[in-house]
C-alpha cells in the first residue's frame, strides 16, 4: 500500500499536502520539525511540545455517512483515532484506532489528498489534567470507507458512536478542524465520483 507513513514518509507527504490557506503551511512546518527533531514524539509521555496521534474521518460505503464519536473526557463529537503509543506507522494507528473505536474491522484508505489515504494535519493543545502537562497533539488524519453492513460497538473513551448524514453535522457544533475534515473530504470524494462518470 505504498509508504506507510513512518517518519519520514509523514515529512515527504506532509510535504506533498496542497496547501491553500496560510494554517497549512504553518502545521506541515510543526509536525516535519517534531518528527525530525524529537526521536521520542511517537510516545504519549512526550510532552514538549507534544506528540504524534493519528485520527481518521470514516464514511459508509453505502451511503455516504460519516461516523463519530462522543468523546467521554472532551465532551465533543470528534473523528476517530487516538495515541501511536509508539508505533511510528499512523495509518497503521488510524486503522487499529478506527477498529477499537468503533468495533468494525472492514476499513480502506481512501487515496486522498496524499498517499495511504492521507487527508489533514493538525496541531491542537490538550489541556493540562491529572499527571499530565498541557501538550500539543500533532494528528495526521486520513480518509477511511467502511464497509457496508458492520454493526458498531462503542468504547469505554465514548459517550456515543454514531453515523451522520453530511447534513446533520450543522446541528453539533463541530470544531473547525473537524468540520475542516468534513469539507476536505466531501470535496475530494465528490471529484472522485466526477471523475470516474
Amino acid at each position: 500500500m505504498g509508504c506507510r507513513l513512518a517518519p519520514k514518509g509523514i515529512v515527504a507527504a506532509a510535504d506533498a499536502l496542497p496547501r491553500r490557506v496560510s494554517y497549512e503551511s504553518a502545521t506541515v512546518s510543526r509536525i516535519r520539525d517534531l518528527v525530525e527533531s524529537e526521536p521520542r514524539c511517537f510516545e504519549r509521555d512526550c510532552y514538549a511540545p507534544g506528540h504524534v496521534t493519528a485520527s481518521c474521518w470514516i464514511v459508509a460505503a453505502d451511503d455516504g455517512r460519516v461516523l463519530l464519536t462522543h468523546h467521554r473526557k472532551l465532551g465533543r463529537w470528534l473523528q476517530l483515532g487516538g495515541h501511536a503509543d509508539g508505533e511510528t506507522d499512523v495509518l497503521g494507528v488510524a486503522l487499529r484506532e478506527a477498529r477499537e473505536e468503533s468495533g468494525m474491522s472492514d476499513f480502506e484508505p481512501v487515496p486522498a489528498l496524499g498517499p495511504d489515504g492521507l487527508l489533514d494535519l493538525d496541531v491542537h493543545l490538550i489541556p493540562a489534567r491529572r499527571g499530565e502537562p498541557a501538550h500539543e497533539h500533532h494528528d495526521v488524519r486520513f480518509l477511511l470507507r467502511a464497509g457496508a453492513a458492520q454493526a458498531l460497538a462503542r468504547s469505554a473513551e465514548s459517550i456515543d458512536l454514531r453515523w451522520f448524514a453530511p447534513a446533520e453535522l450543522a446541528a453539533l457544533d463541530l470544531d473547525e478542524s473537524v468540520l475542516r475534515l468534513h469539507r476536505k473530504a466531501d470535496t475530494w470524494l465528490a471529484t472522485a465520483r466526477a471523475a470516474s462518470a
